[in-house]
């Protein structure tokens, strides 16, 4: 494929040094029209942890990402997919 954009690589060192299950981390990138969006996969035990109180980090990791795809001519977008029961 290529290089990973700085802004993938920045999203998956935050997630891993959050988890409690960081090999369980995997961010997928889709890159349509409306620009990048990468999906969040991550054990369910980090769920809580990753969405934080309120969604405040969630959020948070939603701004920065956001900050860093614009300083790389990207428009970039954060799901965090949470697996079924």
């Amino acid at each position: 494929m290529g290089e990973t954009p700085v802004y993938q690589e920045f999203l998956e060192n935050i997630l891993k040094s959050l988890t409690n299950h960081p090999e369980d981390v995997k961010v997928e990138k889709k890159v349509d029209e409306m620009g990048v969006l990468l999906v969040i996969k991550v054990n369910q035990e980090d769920l809580g942890v990753v969405i934080g109180r309120r969604g405040n980090t969630i959020q948070a990791i939603r701004t920065l990402v956001k900050i860093i795809g614009l300083k790389n001519r990207a428009r970039v977008n954060i799901k965090l997919e949470q697996p079924s029961r």
